[in-house]
């Protein structure tokens, strides 16, 4: 009876697959980052056709941006499940835990990618804002002369007002107020104003003095000017508090949005994870076997 000889052992062990396939790893990540700007550049078209400037009919900007913000989730955890379970599959990984570990992987690989991107992105445009500050700041330092008239007018200040001030300055104001010709009193009262605005004693000699300038061009009372007076700094003041507590309401309202959007992006990223991870393990339990 014939014998056969056993094969060797080495032909008897089972092949089995490195525990991480960096190649289809890397592939993953390039099918993730394709699927979401495939997504993000749907997404834009959607968006902008519910744009209409000319009936005014478009969607408001907050249902926008919360429109926007759903569909980058949705995209990004779509995209990262899709490029885990075609990396896993091209792995041949048959571990769950393997096939979660590369979904893990290129979950990480993806998301230090897309950082990236963004941040060369932004840096190069600050770079070019900056350069373009620094060029402006040079030319308005080299010509002054010829771009202050061109500011003041489209500031809507006349060159021949700029002319007054400076005069003013130089040619001080008569003391007498009744001697004070409208335009003389004018100047003078400005030339008080941030006295006045400073307050203390020095605000209360500037109050005063505007009170006389006032009662002299008017010819009224000392008391009624003072009032004039005393009226117009408390519009100032009101005018000023409201600034005040609208700016820190926004500023309030803007720092709960910022928490609000990193919170959220907190949570897309957590569920990308997930579902890189998840996509990995149902591959790996999907391995064909040959």
């Amino acid at each position: 009876m014939p014998t056969y000889s056993e094969a060797a052992p080495e032909a008897r062990l089972p092949l089995v697959a490195p525990r991480m396939a960096w190649s289809a790893i890397f592939a993953g990540v390039a099918i993730a980052l394709a699927v979401e700007l495939m997504f993000a550049l749907l997404g834009a078209s959607i968006g902008l056709s519910l744009i209409d400037p000319v009936s005014g009919d478009s969607a408001s900007a907050g249902g926008l941006g919360l429109g926007s913000l759903i569909w980058w989730g949705l995209s990004t955890i779509v995209a990262l499940a899709a490029g885990a379970y075609a990396s896993v599959r091209a792995a041949g990984v048959a571990r769950p835990f393997d096939g979660a570990i590369h979904g893990l992987a290129i979950w990480g690989v993806t998301l230090l990618l897309t950082v990236y991107l963004l941040t060369s992105a932004i840096g190069g445009l600050v770079g070019g804002a900056a350069r373009a500050v620094g060029g402006l700041a040079g030319a308005a330092g080299s010509s002054v002369s010829a771009v202050a008239p061109a500011v003041a007018q489209a500031a809507g200040v006349d060159q021949n007002d700029v002319n007054d001030q400076v005069s003013a300055l130089i040619k001080p104001a008569p003391v007498n107020p009744a001697s004070m010709t409208r335009e003389e009193s004018r100047k003078a009262i400005i030339a008080k104003m941030p006295a006045l605005a400073r307050g203390g004693d020095e605000g209360r000699d500037a109050e005063n003095r505007i009170a006389d300038i006032i009662a002299a061009q008017d010819n009224v009372t000392h008391d009624v000017a003072l009032t004039r007076v005393e009226q117009a700094k408390q519009r100032f003041l009101t005018a000023k508090h409201d600034t005040i507590v609208t700016a820190k309401s926004a500023a309030s309202q803007g720092a709960s949005i910022a928490a609000g959007t990193s919170f959220t992006a907190f949570l897309v990223l957590l569920l990308g994870a997930g579902a890189a991870a998840a996509a990995g393990q149902v591959a790996s339990r999907r391995r064909e076997t040959f």
